[in-house]
């Protein structure tokens, strides 16, 4: 099954900055092959079920491995079956009622 999830990891008590989690949680989404897209609060991901939910795991191993003792993580995901839907078509559907 196909899903579309947006992530959001923090890793707790490393400091204020967090962007050397948040790119290695980007390195292993690359390394997943998973079509993703980093925004300000997250990352939007899409791509199979399974694969998806192991990067998120991937994700939560090196973090730690990076020496965050602690992880809290937002994550929606979205199914559907009547048809093939990517994060750009949901983009374009909206950007397309703009005009």
């Amino acid at each position: 099954m196909k899903v579309i999830a947006d992530l959001c990891v923090i890793p707790m008590g490393v400091g204020v900055s967090v962007s050397r989690y948040v790119a290695e949680c980007e390195k292993v989404l690359v390394e997943a092959g998973l079509t993703h897209h980093l925004h300000a609060y997250g990352t939007n991901i899409e791509g199979d079920w399974d694969t998806v939910m192991a990067a998120v795991k991937t994700c939560h191993e090196r973090v730690h491995a990076m020496g965050a003792d602690r992880i809290t993580t937002s994550l929606k995901l979205g199914t559907r079956i009547d048809r093939e839907q990517s994060l750009q078509d949901k983009i374009d559907s909206v950007r397309s009622k703009l005009d």
